[in-house]
């Protein structure tokens, strides 16, 4: 079965698929003990890659140079990658969702903002015309095989939201994402205009959308959750509060516990993980 059937296959089963965010080899190594799907976030990417905030600087072959780069690490997990929109034209977007599907990509996310991109929860989103856009998604669509295509809106006029989720529901897309949703109430509203077509909802620390468990969102009808930046904003938190405590110890290193801290062996423990993974499947149940 091809990686975008197994992802459909998965998104179809019972309950709420969460693809958990990872922005370099070395937080994937650590999700992927965790749970079976990844999330390839922009957010992260932009961020570890460039060190930029994600407002559209990504390029395409980088994009998919890591693409490839996770997938021969991890050949039984699922990636669902952000392409923002496509990477501006039609043609570029055929292009890259062409060559993600080619190197096992499972699935990607194609927004309708126009540039200059904003992070999903973010002010200042400005969103195409629509009907530029879905000229574009069914580009995309016409040129995948078994890819899982996510089509996104970021409007945010609440009649907007209502009329292009239904009109994205509408299309040959396998899930709708609005991205940004504000409130419970508000993800019902979507769920009952997208009708059958599986729904993905974003969670992001700090972000504008409420924070729920994957049992309250399944309740709510959603099919999918992605979780752009828990790995990211994790590194963040832990690099600064151990070069603080670095600092105030005047160099010296803090007395490893093995049982509770990461050292040499762990970390190359980890990672010797990726030199045969063909062998390994998540140690996860049920995630």
């Amino acid at each position: 079965m091809s990686y975008g059937n197994k992802l459909r296959e998965r998104i179809a089963g019972p309950g709420t698929t969460p693809l958990i965010g990872v922005y370099d080899m070395y937080s994937a190594s650590i999700a992927a003990k965790h749970y079976d799907g990844m999330f390839v976030s922009g957010f992260g990417f932009a961020a570890s890659y460039y060190g930029l905030p994600d407002i559209g600087f990504i390029a395409w072959p980088d994009m998919v140079a890591f693409v490839q780069r996770l997938r021969g690490a991890f050949p039984h997990h699922h990636l669902l990658v952000d392409i923002d929109d496509g990477y501006v034209d039609p043609e570029v977007a055929c292009h890259v969702v062409e060559g993600l599907e080619r190197i096992g990509a499972s699935g990607v996310i194609l927004e309708d903002q126009k540039r200059p991109r904003r992070c999903g929860h973010a002010d200042g989103k400005q969103v195409l015309p629509l009907d530029e856009y879905l000229e574009k998604l069914e580009k995309v669509l016409q040129t995948r095989k078994d890819l899982v295509v996510v089509a996104r809106t970021d409007a945010t006029d609440e009649h907007d939201i209502l009329h292009r989720a239904e009109r994205l529901a509408a299309t040959d897309a396998d899930v709708v994402l609005v991205d940004g949703v504000r409130s419970v109430e508000w993800i019902g509203r979507i769920r009952e205009v997208v009708g059958t077509k599986p729904l993905l909802f974003n969670q992001i620390a700090g972000g504008k959308s409420p924070r729920l468990s994957l049992g309250e969102l399944s309740d709510l009808g959603v099919d999918v959750a992605i979780y752009s930046t828990p790995c990211l904003f994790a590194a963040h938190e832990a690099m600064n509060s151990a070069l603080v405590d670095l600092k105030a110890a005047d160099g010296r290193l803090p007395r490893l516990d093995p049982s509770a801290g990461v050292g040499v062996k762990a970390s190359t423990s980890l990672l010797e993980r990726n030199i045969a993974p063909e062998r390994l499947q998540p140690e996860g149940v049920g995630v």
